[in-house]
């Protein structure tokens, strides 16, 4: 068993950064591949960014590619998601998930676990 908890997001003004943080429990959290996705009001949620087990290995949605990191600390059992040049369209609850065995970093349905989810706010 994995539990996530997100922490991070908040109000911010276009352009401004944030960096949100994905911290979970158990000794296996190098066992897993992790992912960020996120949901807009009135929106299917949608993939963000995925890390492999590794860290070696990092995927990201064209929307925020070259905006927006994933790295992972396995010594403090995190990941991170740091967002740069946000933007209105980025307004979303933010989840990241954890999975075992992935065949697409972008696939919601194979991942085992989620978090709760932290809101992002982009002012325009």
């Amino acid at each position: 068993q994995v539990q996530l908890v997100e922490s991070g997001g908040g109000l911010v003004q276009a352009g401004d950064s944030l960096r949100l943080s994905c911290a979970a429990s158990g000794r296996t959290f190098s066992s897993y591949a992790m992912g960020w996705f996120r949901q807009a009001p009135g929106k299917e949620r949608e993939f963000v960014t995925g890390i492999s087990r590794s860290g070696g290995i990092t995927s990201y949605a064209d929307s925020v590619k070259g905006r927006f990191t994933i790295s992972r600390d396995g010594a403090k059992n995190t990941v991170y998601l740091q967002m740069n040049s946000l933007k209105p369209e980025d307004t979303a609850v933010y989840y990241c998930a954890a999975g075992f065995s992935l065949h697409s970093a972008a696939s919601q349905r194979e991942y085992d676990y989620w978090g709760q989810g932290t809101q992002v706010t982009v002012s325009s």
